[in-house]
């Protein structure tokens, strides 16, 4: 991610509130820049990323270039490199033990009550319709039927949040070029 900020203009701010300008990075054109590429008519395509994949390494398998992570952070809408990409089981597993105190306690705390409304199938045609769920209370969880209800723990929970959190999208290679040529225009 060093390169994303490099071409960023410069500005005068008193950073440490002492009537002092310096120079730093103007961040705030971040927001500009995820708008251009959110409007521009692109295709995105869906990948998985491995168990512990970097973003400059999918960056590198994606476009050849390990050094356009930053776009993937910024199409993601990832901010904090750590927490909002897809941890590797073993920072997952020793995230989990920081929160909940150990995995076994994770487990064996009930997160939130889902009634669920379809499970998961498959088509005729090989389209997958996705489990659906909704969140429920306990009372209600607690009238309904055992097969139309589920308690998720704390554990499955993150499980979930950062299995989602590896299925990302990024711009068609073909689009590439036109969208760095726009941020640069951006940042000129």
């Amino acid at each position: 991610m060093p390169f994303y900020f490099k071409n960023f203009p410069t500005i005068k701010y008193d950073l440490k509130k002492n009537n002092r300008n310096e120079l730093v990075k103007n961040i705030m054109l971040r927001y500009k820049i995820t708008q251009i590429i959110k409007r521009n008519s692109l295709n995105y395509f869906n990948y998985a990323v491995e168990d512990g994949a970097r973003a400059d390494i999918v960056s590198d398998i994606l476009y050849d270039r390990p050094d356009l992570d930053w776009l993937l952070y910024l199409v993601n809408n990832v901010f904090d490199t750590y927490y909002d990409w897809s941890l590797s089981y073993t920072n997952l597993m020793n995230y989990i033990k920081s929160k909940y105190g150990s995995v076994p306690t994770a487990q064996g705390t009930v997160h939130e009550y889902r009634k669920i409304i379809n499970e998961q199938s498959v088509l005729f045609d090989g389209t997958i319709i996705p489990k659906k769920t909704l969140k429920i209370d306990l009372n209600t969880f607690n009238s309904i039927s055992i097969v139309s209800k589920e308690s998720i723990s704390k554990y499955d929970y993150e499980v979930e949040l950062n299995d989602e959190k590896a299925n990302i999208k990024y711009i068609d290679p073909t689009q590439l070029s036109r969208v760095l040529n726009q941020i640069e225009d951006v940042l000129t």
